[in-house]
């Protein structure tokens, strides 16, 4: 199966083995994986900021770099959730809004397309150590992603997997959120990482690296003792 790959903005900058793991496992599982190294960002941060016009250039951009028949996967479903609910608005006068709407179907974040579309539970994954699960926000309400990851991990060979109270709480990220109410913001990364230190695990597993970025900067202002990691991270490993 041909996958073309989108890697976030800050995952492309700041957590590069997050999109070489998820390459490793989509190509384990049979898959084709094709990068086109003219893409750049999905439109999302420019989007949330109200500058609407802005953000329909990069969006278009997006369009004509994943144009094709191809799935796309990528290792964020904010940014999934991003394409699929948000570009049908910016173009629903367009000329191409049939594209834009195909674009939506193809468009899948990690989890989900392994489970959904390729039928794939068990990796073959070996990860030793107690972890906790988080939500993300985008995944659970704009991706309607939810058993999916939770599936993939439980087939990892030595991962003992705690639910955490609240556990769809949002963390208090939400991109420009934390930065225009950072007191809010910091008290909700600290109720995420209490619940989290509750389950006496050791890490902390999401679909999204943004959460885990904003959780994994409290852990260390706080001193508490977790490691966040995505799951393609889990999943390619190989103990």
């Amino acid at each position: 199966m041909n996958v073309q790959i989108f890697i976030p903005c800050f995952i492309d900058q700041l957590y590069p083995q997050v999109a070489f793991n998820m390459v490793k496992v989509l190509e384990k599982v049979g898959c084709t994986v094709k990068y086109n190294p003219n893409q750049t960002c999905c439109g999302q941060p420019a989007f949330n900021a109200g500058f609407w016009q802005e953000s329909k250039e990069v969006c278009t951009k997006f369009i004509n770099d994943f144009s094709g028949a191809d799935f796309i996967v990528a290792p964020s479903a904010s940014c999934v959730g991003f394409v699929r609910n948000y570009y049908p608005k910016l173009f629903e006068a367009s000329a191409n809004s049939t594209e834009i709407a195909q674009l939506g179907k193809r468009i899948y974040e990690f989890s989900e397309f392994l489970v959904d579309v390729l039928k794939v539970e068990d990796i073959g994954a070996t990860f030793t150590g107690k972890a906790t699960y988080h939500d993300s926000c985008a995944a659970l309400r704009e991706c309607k992603v939810k058993t999916g990851p939770r599936k993939l991990l439980s087939h990892v060979k030595g991962l003992e997997l705690i639910e955490m109270n609240d556990v769809e709480t949002c963390c208090g990220f939400g991109g420009t959120f934390a930065v225009k109410f950072e007191p809010i913001s910091i008290a909700m990364a600290d109720q995420k990482i209490t619940n989290a230190s509750d389950t006496q695990a050791e890490y902390i597993i999401s679909t999204d690296m943004s959460c885990l970025m904003h959780i994994d900067g409290r852990i260390k202002n706080t001193n508490a003792n977790l490691k966040v990691l995505h799951l393609a991270d889990v999943l390619a490993n190989q103990g």
